[in-house]
């Protein structure tokens, strides 16, 4: 399958400031840019700047960024799941997933997340992809945020609807140990029957086991 990016960008208002929001962004954009001090959510900001850029540069790799000035204050990854997850089992080449999206305290609660994902949908070529995201609470912001496990999840769920992504059932266990967790998809509308049954397929694993 051939990986096409097409970029997009749009600028919203914030109390803090202007954002451009934009991307798919090439890996030496991602050089040029400051990457702010409190993106920590997966790993130190310096690290986490790497490895944006070693997705940008990967064929079927997205990243969007949300700017202030010169400044990354948030972003979103697209890449093809981890070997280790059953994602990645198909081997689909048009299955593709939302692995990180983050926004440092100061721009939450303006529509930031939301936005980031709506310009990553702008792009057509994802109407080729089915994109998903395993969500787990574990890995939400409950303590900086201050909401609940379930208020933090309908905020979660209402930023990927923006993106188009919606629920949808597995038996996976990870993300069956918690009633929070959730697998949430978006099937673009060129993707075909037969990549929709083996998505299927890879939701439901254990449905003959007795």
């Amino acid at each position: 399958m051939e990986h096409q990016k097409t970029y997009n960008a749009k600028e919203i208002k914030t109390p803090k400031g202007n954002l451009i929001i934009e991307g798919p962004v090439s890996p030496e954009k991602l050089m040029e840019y400051e990457f702010h001090h409190d993106l920590v959510a997966f790993r130190p900001p310096e690290q986490q700047k790497k490895a944006l850029i070693e997705i940008a540069a990967l064929p079927e790799g997205r990243i969007i960024i949300a700017r202030f000035r010169d400044t990354i204050v948030g972003y979103v990854t697209y890449v093809y799941p981890d070997p280790l997850e059953r994602w990645s089992e198909g081997e689909m080449d048009n299955l593709i997933e939302l692995g990180a999206i983050e926004v440092i305290p100061a721009f939450r609660g303006s529509g930031t997340g939301k936005n980031l994902l709506i310009v990553s949908m702008m792009d057509d070529a994802m109407e080729d992809y089915i994109t998903i995201t395993t969500e787990y609470y574990w890995h939400w912001d409950l303590k900086g945020t201050g909401l609940n496990i379930w208020e933090y999840r309908k905020v979660m769920e209402k930023m990927m609807n923006a993106g188009g992504l919606v629920w949808y059932a597995t038996d996976d266990p990870e993300i069956s140990s918690h009633p929070a967790n959730c697998l949430m998809a978006k099937i673009g509308k060129r993707v075909d029957l037969d990549s929709i049954q083996q998505f299927d397929l890879l939701r439901f694993k254990n449905r003959f086991m007795y």
